[in-house]
C-alpha cells in the first residue's frame, strides 16, 4: 500500500484525532453514514467508529455534564469525514447551504476533525424533540425556521445555549451541526478511518 505523505500542519491535526468510544463512553454514538439510515441510502463509512480532535472531545465533555446535571444526554451522529468522503455528499448534494463544497480549498469543518453533528437524548436514550430529523435538507432545519414546535423552540435552545458555552459555533442552516471555535483556518484530511486507527 502506498504510503502517504502529509504535509507537517496535517501531521499536526492527525496526531491530535481521537478514537471518542475509546477515550469515553459518556455519549451515545450513532455515525449514521456507517449505516443505511441517511440521505445517501448506504452505508457510506466503511467503519462505525467516531473521530475527532482531541480538544473538541474535551469541551463535547464538558457540554455533557452540563446536559447531564439537567437529566440530557448528547447522541453524536458525524465528526471527522475525510474529504473522500465529502465529495460523494456533495455531488449527491451540490448545495453549499448543506453541503461544503470540497472543490474549494477550505472544505467542511468536518474534514478536520472540528466538527460534530449531534442532538440530545433523554435518559432513556430517546430523542427529544428537535426542529427537524437529521440531514434534513430543507428550510425546517434552519436555526432561523418559523415552523418549529414551541417544544423544538426550547430544547435547541438548551442545546445551544451549552454548547456555545463550552467552545462551540452554530451555522444558520443545520441546526445539528456544531463547530469548534478554535477551528479557525483548519486544513482539511484524507485519512482514512483505518490509518487513523492504526496511528492511534
Amino acid at each position: 500500500m502506498k504510503k502517504h505523505d502529509y504535509s507537517e500542519e496535517e501531521e499536526m491535526l492527525i496526531l491530535n484525532l481521537v478514537d471518542v468510544e475509546a477515550a469515553t463512553d459518556e455519549f451515545i454514538i450513532e455515525m449514521r453514514y456507517a449505516t443505511e439510515d441517511n440521505f445517501v441510502g448506504k452505508k457510506v463509512y466503511p467503519l462505525d467508529v467516531c473521530i475527532m480532535q482531541k480538544d473538541t472531545l474535551e469541551k463535547l465533555m464538558k457540554s455533557n455534564k452540563e446536559f447531564l446535571e439537567i437529566g440530557l444526554r448528547i447522541k453524536i451522529w458525524d465528526a471527522y469525514r475525510p474529504i473522500s468522503i465529502q465529495k460523494i455528499f456533495f455531488d449527491l448534494v451540490p448545495n453549499e447551504s448543506f453541503v461544503a463544497n470540497p472543490y474549494k480549498d477550505q472544505c467542511s469543518v468536518h474534514n478536520s476533525g472540528f466538527a460534530v453533528d449531534l442532538t440530545l437524548v433523554d435518559m432513556d436514550g430517546k430523542e427529544i424533540e428537535m426542529p427537524t430529523s437529521f440531514d434534513d435538507f430543507s428550510e425546517k432545519a434552519s436555526r432561523n425556521s418559523t415552523k418549529m414546535s414551541v417544544e423544538a423552540v426550547k430544547n435547541l435552545s438548551i442545546l445551544t445555549q451549552i454548547l456555545t458555552k463550552n467552545g462551540f459555533k452554530t451555522i444558520d442552516s443545520e441546526w445539528w451541526h456544531y463547530n469548534d471555535a478554535d477551528a479557525k483556518g483548519f486544513v482539511a484530511l484524507d485519512i482514512s478511518f483505518d490509518e487513523i486507527l492504526k496511528r492511534i
